[in-house]
């Protein structure tokens, strides 16, 4: 059997015809050109074995997670995909791995319209990093930093689905089969929201992806805008999708294991974003439009800080923090 070399990887695996971009694979650079009255929007977001994925997982699910983290950034800018580029470390050239990490990679480029247009390869430890370029129209993007107080807060889809499924991979929990299944799909197959994303320009104040956990990066949208929010604990309980799961059997997921894994559990690339109430019947239909459901979880407060609720109101204790690699 050949071996396979750098260049003969790159050319069987990653090399595609050029689409978009002006010059893609195969230059020294690659040359890409936003449409008039746009702005480029880019991200990197680096996978690292053993840190962010098992060793075991599917190559053709950790191709689809690679550009998905990517592609959610993007979808939090309001942006739509143009472009990326791939950095691949790799302790050898498996020919059955690459196969499938470069279908399920490409499939979801193809998905989004979203071009590869060059990279590198080395030998070394399993190591992802993407580039990702997308355009927003000038002065249209989505930030960090334009929630007012009085804004409705929102998520979209089901939180803690993929926290729930690292700990029952890591024997800290128990579930059925098909529960274990539903799970881990979010994990290792997350949904990046571009179209929803792309359906609230000119309409949320702020948005950003949640990665780390939803308080800990709600943190960082309230200290971009300089405001505060609270947080309705009974509805976050209720976006956990395996709590509704039917194999779930009563009492499996406890109340502690919900918290946990909805409001510090990360992994969900799902978009958290603020919106005026006055267009409530506006977000509705954007994600009716994009085919996504969102939930509006609390309110934006001019007092700094984040504070999470019962039903009533009233203040509970707990702090959920983001996760971090040099913590």
């Amino acid at each position: 059997m050949h071996k396979l070399g750098e260049f003969d990887l790159i050319a069987r695996y990653f090399t595609r015809p050029v689409r978009r971009a002006a010059l893609g694979v195969g230059d020294d650079c690659a040359l890409l050109a936003p449409a008039p009255g746009m702005q480029l929007a880019i991200s990197s977001d680096m996978l690292v074995a053993g840190r962010h994925f098992f060793a075991d997982v599917d190559p053709a699910l950790l191709g689809h997670k690679a550009l998905a983290v990517n592609l959610s950034d993007l979808a939090a800018c309001g942006a739509r995909p143009l472009a990326f580029t791939l950095a691949l470390a790799l302790p050898s050239a498996d020919a059955a791995w690459l196969e499938g990490f470069s279908r399920g990679l490409l499939a979801l480029a193809d998905a989004h319209g979203c071009e590869l247009i060059g990279g590198d390869t080395t030998q070394g430890p399993l190591n992802i990093c993407i580039t990702v370029f997308g355009e927003v129209p000038t002065g249209q993007a989505l930030l960090r930093s334009g929630a007012r107080p009085g804004d409705d807060l929102y998520v979209s889809g089901t939180l803690g689905d993929a926290r729930l499924a690292l700990e029952a991979l890591l024997g800290h929990v128990q579930l059925p089969a098909g529960l274990l299944a539903s799970a881990r799909q979010r994990l290792e197959q997350p949904t990046p929201r571009v179209a929803l994303g792309q359906a609230l320009r000119g309409m949320a104040s702020s948005a950003l992806d949640l990665s780390d956990g939803l308080l800990g990066d709600l943190g960082h949208l309230l200290r971009a805008s300089g405001v505060g929010a609270r947080v309705e604990r009974s509805i976050t309980m209720q976006l956990i999708a395996a709590s509704a799961y039917p194999e779930s059997p009563q009492g499996l997921l406890s109340p502690e294991l919900i918290d946990q894994c909805t409001l510090a559990g990360g992994d969900d690339y799902e978009l958290a974003f603020t919106a005026p109430p006055a267009l409530r019947s506006a977000v509705a239909a954007a994600a009716q439009a994009s085919a996504t459901p969102v939930t509006r979880i609390g309110v934006i407060e001019a007092t700094p800080g984040l504070r999470l609720v019962d039903a009533q109101g009233r203040a509970l204790p707990g702090h959920y923090a983001a996760f971090d690699h040099f913590a």
